[in-house]
């Protein structure tokens, strides 16, 4: 079909279609794969099967066609989906979005594990200025809760990335109104969120299971322990050190304070955002290592002040940044992108929730708690 739809001269023209129904394959296709040069052949950019049918389903699609599909949510944040979402929304004007809030039950007979969501959409039309949002489990006979809810929150007019985001629940709207009278950004705080450097397998010769003379510590996410770093985890399967030599070097980061966070979280977590602060006066080393399943957050490559570390540390760990965060993320990895588009308070009002957390081990709803009263004073 996509040598149809790119206009060989000796082939016929494509069909044309008032109405599409899909359920297409959830597969990823890598970046030299027939499928992947395919789809680039008529302006298609994407990594999963998925994304590709609905691509070229809506390209088939006569002006006022209608397109109806379930698909994972994935699409709907994330940097690699980035390319579809904007060709998505350029064509086609979103009318209804159903999501179902079980990873299980839409497909429990295929044993397919996402999250998946329904949604309608007519070709050539301008994007509503609101539309209907629906949630249900998946089960069968389970009910259906479904609000109106304006377009500019579900696509931010000013937002780069254009994420999809999909309130299903009270408290995903309540998250919303308390972030958006935020205005920080990273940036603005001095703060970059980079993913960690050391991928294990590109330097295993390099690895140690125990610390021994020559290396420095190497930190993966079982390494968390509550709010802080438990290091070395000699129980733990992962490896504990890194040698520090000439090669190794560029992986590194100089010792200092860095919150972390998991960049991959099972859906069984009660956070989907789960930080952790590493402190250097508890781990004794020049240089530590970052495997690749964790972001840190640093000061141009370097530690960040303990103050304002402590209060990004609990802000990322609150429920109304939690619960925010899975408007627009349907799957369980939280990427670096991810985290940059936050909005954040300011850097006064973090460094009084800083100043306020006496210690790392507390509750939830003392975080909660803590969060609530600094963004109410602003």
């Amino acid at each position: 079909m996509s040598a149809r739809l790119a206009g060989d001269l000796f082939r016929t023209p494509p069909p044309a279609f008032d109405a599409a129904i899909a359920n297409p394959p959830y597969r990823k296709i890598s970046a030299d794969s027939a499928a992947r040069r395919a789809l680039r052949s008529v302006g298609i950019e994407t990594s999963n099967l998925y994304t590709g049918f609905i691509a070229l389903i809506q390209r088939l699609l006569v002006p006022g066609g209608q397109l109806v599909a379930i698909t994972p949510r994935s699409f709907c944040n994330g940097p690699y989906f980035r390319p579809f979402r904007e060709d998505l929304l350029r064509q086609l004007a979103l009318r209804r979005l159903h999501v179902f809030e079980s990873r299980q039950a839409a497909f429990r007979e295929d044993s397919v594990l996402q999250e998946n969501i329904i949604f309608h959409a007519l070709k050539g039309q301008n994007q509503p200025h609101e539309l209907t949002v629906s949630s249900s489990s998946g089960q069968h006979g389970d009910d259906i809760t479904q609000s109106v809810i304006p377009f500019t929150e579900i696509v931010h007019p000013n937002d780069p990335e254009q994420f999809i985001h999909i309130p299903s629940a009270a408290s995903h709207a309540t998250a919303k109104k308390a972030m958006d009278g935020l205005r920080a950004s990273l940036a603005s705080l001095g703060v970059t969120v980079s993913t960690g450097r050391v991928v294990d397998f590109r330097l295993k010769h390099a690895l140690r299971k125990e610390p021994e003379r020559g290396t420095v510590p190497l930190l993966y996410p079982c390494h968390f322990n509550g709010g802080t770093v438990h290091w070395p985890k000699l129980e733990a399967r992962k490896p504990n050190a890194i040698l520090d030599n000439d090669e190794t070097r560029p992986w590194l980061v100089p010792s200092g304070v860095y919150l972390l966070t998991k960049r991959f979280t099972s859906k069984e977590e009660r956070r989907r955002l789960v930080a952790c602060l590493f402190d250097p006066d508890h781990l004794k080393a020049e240089w530590v290592g970052f495997e690749n399943h964790l972001n840190y957050f640093h000061a141009n490559g370097h530690g960040l002040e303990r103050t304002l570390a402590v209060g990004l540390y609990v802000f990322l760990n609150s429920t109304v940044v939690d619960q925010y965060f899975r408007r627009f993320s349907g799957h369980t990895q939280v990427n670096a992108t991810d985290l940059r588009t936050l909005a954040y308070p300011d850097r006064d009002t973090l460094e009084a929730m800083g100043r306020d957390m006496t210690s790392l081990d507390v509750s939830q709803d003392e975080i909660d708690q803590l969060v609530t009263k600094h963004l109410h004073a602003r």
